[in-house]
């Protein structure tokens, strides 16, 4: 997800733990990380889930979380297949 402005109070450093602990609520956090792509932060949360609409639901949390500390723009969810990822379709 893109991150855009930060809500009052809010540093950047509490932007990544905070999406992770958002979606660790509901999944098993395997990863995370901040990369600037484009000149936009970048926050991605790799997470366990059952299914697609199951990940997709994980997403939206972890997004809500993620809102009460920053804006969210643009945001995907990825599956991995073998050696690629593969773009979920929203449900």
């Amino acid at each position: 997800m893109t991150i855009g402005s930060l809500a009052a109070g809010t540093v950047p450093e509490q932007v990544l733990p905070g999406a992770a602990a958002s979606v660790r609520e509901v999944a098993i956090v395997e990863a995370s990380d901040l990369a600037v792509v484009g000149g936009s932060a970048r926050v991605t949360v790799r997470f366990t889930g059952d299914d697609d609409p199951h990940a997709n639901r994980v997403a939206l949390h972890g997004i809500e979380g993620t809102k009460r500390m920053a804006s969210v723009g643009t945001w995907r969810v990825t599956r991995r297949d073998g050696g690629r990822w593969t773009p979920v379709a929203p449900t």
